[in-house]
């Protein structure tokens, strides 16, 4: 069982950076593959980023390609989503999401087995 908390949400301008946090519980962190999703208004979830169990590959949807980087800390049993140059569009509540997995090449980007609260993130222009 992993319950996931996010941080790090909140209202800023277009150009803006935002750094969002996931603290997982549970012992095995390291053996999940670790993803952030993102849900606008109106929309459906969409993927955002995926990160393998040891932190060594790195996986983006194209639309933040450049912008965003994902990462993980598998000591403090936290993932993190950097996001630069931020842009209207990115507005959604970001989830994060958990994938036990028993391959260390994978990438958590469909049917999570654990989802975050979510955490807003509101770009304005």
């Amino acid at each position: 069982q992993v319950q996931l908390v996010e941080s790090g949400g909140g209202l800023v301008q277009a150009g803006d950076s935002l750094r969002l946090s996931c603290a997982a519980s549970g012992r095995t962190f390291s053996r999940y593959g670790m993803g952030w999703f993102r849900e606008a208004p109106g929309k459906e979830r969409e993927f955002v980023a995926a990160i393998t169990w040891n932190g060594i590959s790195t996986y983006y949807a194209d639309s933040v390609k450049g912008r965003f980087t994902i990462s993980r800390d598998n000591a403090k049993n936290t993932v993190y989503l950097q996001m630069n140059s931020l842009k209207p569009e990115d507005t959604a509540v970001y989830y994060c999401a958990a994938c036990a997995t028993a391959y260390s090449n994978y990438y958590c980007t469909t049917k999570p087995d654990y989802w975050g609260q979510g955490t807003q993130v509101t770009v304005s222009s």
